[in-house]
């Protein structure tokens, strides 16, 4: 991804009696790192006692050895963060942890809610946060608050007190939760953020993604619904409803933050952005000798476009795989730095040729200006910039750190004047139809925001401001016309 659009978070849920859980779960979230990389964590239970740990670093880092061998118990959650909302400290790492007379609760949530104010209100009013703050300072997260929700309304029933929370939350939600002897996991009624369930022998696995499934052996059973919530326990898995479903899934998944091997809503992931790649060459040819990908994001769709337009496919960059990625530094001199230690351009096989570079999206610019130039360097003749989605205009408020409307350039600019801007030849994006019909799901199930301002939750005034968005949005968020029935 060519810009600083954070990934979501990943979640993870495993009930497996005579299983190591601790070190499943450690699985589970190395093969969802891709969805967070600034902070790890698990709580674990054997029955009677629950224990969080949890560190600022990559799961590999924050689980050694040690660590993993003192985690024991036969059910737990686990988390790898990116901060939507709160700072980056350990107090915002998860799962969170509350307790309270009745036992205890741990929470891992992957996405943002927009009604944090009234549920801070809320929870004031109630009598606050009843679990007893220690030396550390209180977390800032949306997911602490909820935790704390839960805490307060569980009179010994964990999960009727979560019932009675989850109807209160508005926004993206997926999460994994237990108390001392059940896991949990529910998904908000539009389904922003996924959620699967997987069979493990005779336990369960809830993940965000079915890689982590795969890893663990798991055999994929089907998604959690909007609006449901699952229990599982020493009686197996139970489901119910506490809201209708509409579903408004994130496209955004489809186009960068799942990992190719995924499957999300029945399709794979990457055979989604390897169709996204051929209608972006029917939508957008080129007239070059080289298609190459920005690695990784850009490989399945450069792969669909190359085939699609019988020009040769390439690797123009190779990759420093030991490398973090360029978004999280604090300054852009520090980011530009990190893409040159990054991405390295093959003189060999650049030099002297059109090439058209392919990348998932553009979102404030700098990268991809750093990329042709690169190129340049590297003899490039020509540089053609196709991107497989459409221009990243809105900032999201459902989980994905995007930054504010005013450092999107696809809000501040035309097409033309960004391709001025980062100094291509040419650039063209994938049409907001395409990229949907290369879903091969119905246009109505997704959430476009960030391209197209339909939301499908209102967002509070306050929360517009916090982004920069001083536009008025164009009509009722439910109203989303204009999508065709059906994939093609």
């Amino acid at each position: 991804m060519a810009g600083e659009a954070r990934d979501a978070c990943g979640v993870v849920g495993i009930y497996a009696p005579g299983e190591d859980v601790a070190r499943l779960t450690y699985y589970a979230l190395y093969a969802l790192q891709h969805r967070g990389q600034e902070a790890a964590g698990m709580a674990i239970s054997d029955g009677h006692t629950l224990m969080v740990y949890k560190e600022l670093g990559l799961v590999s880092q924050v689980f050694d050895e040690t660590v993993l061998s003192s985690l024991q118990g036969h059910l737990a959650i686990g988390h790898t963060r990116y901060s939507t909302t709160g700072s980056t400290t350990w107090e915002n790492a998860q799962p969170s942890f509350k307790s309270a007379p009745s036992g205890q609760i741990a929470l891992a949530h992957n996405g943002n809610l927009v009604n944090s104010v009234e549920l801070k209100r809320s929870l004031a009013e109630a009598g606050g946060d009843p679990t007893p703050k220690g030396a550390r300072l209180p977390s800032t997260s949306d997911t602490d608050l909820v935790a704390a929700h839960i805490a307060r309304a569980n009179k010994g029933d964990t999960r009727s007190a979560i019932l009675d929370v989850l109807p209160r939350l508005s926004g993206a939600f997926s999460f994994t939760m237990m108390d001392e002897s059940t896991v949990f996991g529910a998904r908000d009624p539009y389904g922003f953020r996924p959620l699967c369930i997987g069979a493990l022998g005779d336990g369960w696995v809830l993940a965000s993604e079915t890689c982590a499934l795969d890893l663990l052996g798991a055999r994929f059973i089907r998604d959690v619904e909007p609006g449901e919530m699952v229990t599982i326990d020493a009686n197996g898995i139970a489901s119910e409803r506490f809201a209708p479903t509409t579903s408004a899934a994130c496209i955004f998944e489809h186009v960068y933050f799942a990992r190719p091997d995924s499957t999300l809503m029945g399709q794979n992931v990457y055979a989604t952005r390897y169709r996204m790649g051929q209608r972006l060459a029917q939508e957008a040819p080129a007239a070059a000798e080289l298609v190459m990908p920005v690695p990784d994001s850009g490989v399945p769709a450069a792969q669909g476009f190359a085939e699609a337009s019988g020009i040769p496919y390439g690797e123009g960059f190779v990759k420093n795989r030991y490398v973090g990625r360029t978004f999280i530094q604090p300054t852009q001199s520090m980011r530009q730095q990190g893409i040159r230690m990054k991405l390295n351009p093959l003189r060999e096989v650049i030099a002297g040729k059109r090439v058209v570079v392919v990348d998932d999206s553009i979102v404030r610019g700098n990268t991809t200006r750093q990329l042709v130039q690169m190129l340049r360097e590297a003899g490039a003749r020509e540089v053609h910039m196709r991107i497989s989605s459409p221009p990243i205009k809105w900032p999201c408020f459902y989980g994905i750190d995007m930054p504010d409307q005013d450092e999107l350039i696809g809000s501040q600019l035309s097409v033309e004047e960004i391709r001025e801007r980062v100094a291509a030849e040419s650039l063209a994006y994938l049409s907001l139809e395409g990229m949907v019909a290369s879903t091969q799901i119905p246009g109505e199930d997704f959430c476009t925001a960030c391209f197209s301002s339909n939301y499908p939750i209102p967002i509070p005034a306050h929360e517009l401001r916090s982004k920069h968005v001083l536009e008025e949005l164009p009509g009722p968020a439910s109203e989303r016309a204009g999508w065709p029935s059906e994939g093609t």
